[in-house]
């Protein structure tokens, strides 16, 4: 007997939890500057870089556009000031100028209850992997949210001695201004 009150009060205490987990989605916008280096270099050049002649970054900055899909799920929400947000962004880039850019980001972060948010997380691009840094806004206006986003990820720099020859060269930073929408059930 004591098992099967268990087991209803552990499947209970569960069905609680799951409720208390929101989730969102919706589409994201966005343009993004690249600081000079390899990822500006292929914007502008695409497969046609040589690296024989040029040197990585000598193309300088480059914009693009960012278009694609945010799931939010919203957890350690009791009520109070802060809520606890996770999130995956799928984007593809660069489809303005014929480029698919793909990137994947997954970002742990918070959310005031006067819609201040912040969150850090993993990205995944032509590029490589990398950290990227996100602050923004939540406006809402009845059951829609509107966010809108600053991100940072940094340049890495890369150690390449493949042909024998042993250069350095950094990706180039990202700063994305990034803005959706979702509605709240």
């Amino acid at each position: 007997m004591k098992k099967i009150v268990f087991t209803i009060a552990l499947g209970l205490g569960l069905l609680t939890a799951s409720a208390q987990i929101q989730k969102l989605a919706g589409p994201r916008i966005g343009v993004t500057f690249i600081t000079a280096g390899s990822t500006a270099d292929f914007i502008h050049e695409g497969f046609d870089f040589d690296e024989g002649t040029q040197e990585y970054g000598s193309t300088g900055s480059a914009f693009t556009t960012q278009y694609g899909w945010q799931w939010e799920s919203r957890f350690a929400d009791g009520g109070g000031d802060v809520v606890g947000i996770v999130e995956w962004i799928a984007l593809v880039g660069g489809m303005e100028q014929g480029l698919f850019l793909p990137s994947v980001s997954s970002v742990i972060g918070a959310r005031t209850s006067n819609g201040l948010e912040f969150g850090v997380g993993p990205n995944l691009s032509l590029s490589g992997v990398g950290m990227l840094f996100a602050v923004g806004h939540n406006f809402k206006s009845g059951s829609l949210n509107i966010p809108v986003n600053l991100v940072f990820m940094p340049g890495k720099n890369i150690d390449d001695d493949s042909d024998g020859e042993s250069y350095t060269y950094n990706t180039g930073a990202r700063i994305s201004i990034m803005v959706g929408f979702n509605l709240s059930k």
